[in-house]
């Protein structure tokens, strides 16, 4: 195995195009959204009666969660009715639309309502006694991010409040977009219970009270009271409800280990194009960072790419580049590139970046303060970018969550995703029992999966944005490759659940 490594000490980086490529594309999609909720902003307020029914009952149910006379802070406050009907001492709204906030102001010049983007702006000063976001959570680039930047916002005694809709509703709510009935909001997450206790728990938060409200959300005399305010609360009923809803406390912090080193396993073949894009937006985590590219014989220069790129970095990470050589797919890669590597913690970047690099300190965090033994990456949360992902490839992707999920006995949304982060001393654990499986997976994500199972660690999913290919095409096989998945889930039903 031939290894070219490169320790450079400097931290002036010569490959800022690619970062800011990324940042301006982020940058226009993230404008684009900003001018969609702006022309909305009119429609909602000329169409308030058509959803004034379900606004009155989110009102009561979020005026039922909190206390009276607090200091209450609401992100996503659209034209301010929400916030408006709470009974509060002090009372600030946050939202993304210059045109929401502007009506808003004029509908209730008693609120303090501002413009900030709660994922990028410096947010108001706390504590609150209240943080409410409702409705607004699908609508966020990157939940998680926006609860971390919540948390310190809040008193020691004070809550969280999250309602959403129910993801079982999604086919209706749509038919009421398309009628008018409902806001015709852009692409958002369809988040289960599960999906938002999970985004939760990875931003500090435990949630101390939750449940289901509106079974029905126009106003029919007598029905509407009698499945609203009794039938809601009956089991069988409440799991069909529209809003779900967490009342959730700030968790203090445990005192962070010494920081760990990563090694990040760029896997690559024939992706020229993304190398410089890897170096320039990989992060430096922890004490120290190596970068690994694994080359399969690449035929479109990608070797002589990263040499390249060896040759000229001057940044904080190491770089280093490992040929395939004689082996072939992407596991025979993660594995050689695994064990070349040299630092605490192991992390998986496909190098087509359909997953930013940006978003490998969140698997970092979450590995190091113990949320997780094995973190494992989710794209099936948010919205895919554009063609991300095929229909077909999506279907199969749910699929095989489910089935592995039930192979594992434990939660798995997405069991393809390639970005995953465990400790070396747990991989190389897995390593060790890799005979009672065999070597059965070209791909390395079931291999990973089954021998963190087989170990009893705990399998954390942590969502991403699945973003569209920018070079070179996929290397996967539908069909083909979906018949070995099959084949490879039932080796692990026989082996984890059935013990032979």
């Amino acid at each position: 195995m031939a290894i070219a490594a490169q320790k450079l000490e400097t931290k002036v980086s010569v490959l800022p195009i690619a970062s800011r490529r990324f940042k301006r594309r982020e940058f226009e999609r993230r404008q684009s959204r900003v001018d969609i909720y702006d022309r909305l902003a009119e429609w909602r307020e000329q169409n308030l009666s058509r959803h004034h029914h379900y606004s009155l009952l989110v009102q009561r149910l979020v005026a039922k969660l909190t206390v009276p006379n607090r200091r209450c802070l609401e992100i996503g406050c659209g034209l301010g009715d929400l916030l408006a009907s709470l009974d509060t001492s002090e009372a600030v709204g946050i939202d993304i639309s210059p045109r929401m906030i502007e009506l808003g102001s004029e509908r209730h010049p008693h609120l303090d309502l501002r413009v900030l983007d709660a994922e990028r702006d410096e947010l108001p000063r706390g504590p609150f006694d209240f943080v409410i976001l409702s409705d607004v959570v699908g609508h966020l680039d990157d939940i998680q991010h926006t609860l971390e930047r919540v948390q310190p916002l809040l008193a020691p005694s004070g809550r969280l409040i999250v309602t959403y809709y129910n993801y079982l509703w999604q086919p209706a709510l749509e038919l009421a977009e398309h009628w008018g009935m409902k806001t015709p909001w852009p692409a958002q997450s369809w988040l289960s219970t599960s999906d938002l206790r999970n985004l939760l728990s990875l931003s500090n938060f435990e949630v101390v009270h939750d449940g289901a409200s509106v079974l029905l959300p126009i106003d029919i005399p007598l029905l509407s009271s009698l499945l609203n305010n009794v039938c809601v609360k009956l089991p069988g009923l409440r799991e069909g409800a529209l809003v779900n809803y967490f009342v959730c406390r700030p968790v203090t912090r445990a005192t962070p280990p010494s920081p760990s080193s990563v090694s990040v396993i760029c896997p690559c073949k024939d992706e020229k194009g993304t190398i410089r894009d890897a170096v320039a937006r990989t992060p430096l985590m922890g004490k120290a960072t190596e970068l690994i590219f694994v080359d399969g014989s690449s035929s479109d220069g990608t070797r002589e790419e990263i040499v390249a790129v060896i040759d000229e970095y001057r940044g904080p990470l190491t770089l280093r580049l490992v040929d395939q050589q004689d082996g072939s797919g992407k596991g025979d890669a993660v594995r050689k590139g695994f064990a070349a590597a040299n630092n605490d913690v192991l992390m998986i970047l496909d190098s087509d970046l359909t997953v930013p690099p940006e978003d490998l300190p969140k698997f970092y965090e979450a590995l190091v303060s113990g949320k997780g033994d094995f973190i494992n990456g989710v794209r099936l949360v948010y919205p895919m970018e554009g063609h991300a992902m095929r229909f077909i490839n999506h279907m199969g992707n749910k699929f095989f969550s489910v089935a592995l999920s039930s192979v594992l006995q434990q939660p798995i949304k997405d069991s393809l995703c390639g970005t995953k982060a465990l400790f070396r001393r747990d991989y190389e654990r897995i390593a060790s029992e890799r005979r009672y499986f065999g070597d059965f997976d070209p791909f390395g994500d079931f291999d990973l999966l089954f021998g963190a199972a087989r170990l009893n660690m705990k399998i954390t999913d942590l969502p991403v944005r699945y973003r569209e290919r920018t070079y070179g095409s996929t290397k996967i096989s539908r069909f083909k490759h979906g018949a070995l998945l099959i084949k490879m889930t039932f080796i692990g039903f026989k082996k984890l659940r059935m013990g032979f």
